[in-house]
């Protein structure tokens, strides 16, 4: 029996990243962004000091099942009133670093799942 692990050729992954940069299918896409399975989409969040409603405001209106969200090089949790969209639209969402984030996001979207990467870099 042979066995092949079938995957949709047009998906968003990961294919690498960096501490201030990440591959997505082998392009490199430089400062904070929205990854969804479908779509890049360039994030105006500052930092993640400066995260407010608003960014994730806009993470929720893509209606994900759950978000994961990158904090750069190490892992540093946003005040509770600023994740309030996602929680009061029943989203969940994990916090990690930039990497752990990476390699969950592959994980949930090869599996289908609505999966939102929200990534913030480093401050340069």
């Amino acid at each position: 029996m042979k066995l092949n692990l079938e995957q949709n050729p047009t998906l968003n992954l990961i294919t690498g990243y960096g501490a201030d940069h990440v591959l997505i299918n082998k392009v490199r896409h430089d400062g904070n962004l929205i990854l969804t399975g479908d779509r890049v989409i360039p994030w105006t969040a500052a930092g993640v000091e400066q995260l407010g409603a608003d960014d994730f405001a806009a993470v929720r209106d893509l209606k994900p099942e759950v978000v994961v969200v990158g904090t750069g090089t190490r892992q540093r949790f946003p005040a509770p009133q600023v994740l309030r969209p996602l929680i009061d639209a029943n989203i969940g969402y994990e916090i990690m670093d930039l990497a752990a984030a990476c390699r969950t996001y592959n994980i949930l979207a090869t599996e289908g799942r609505a999966v939102v990467a929200a990534l913030v870099f480093d401050a340069p």
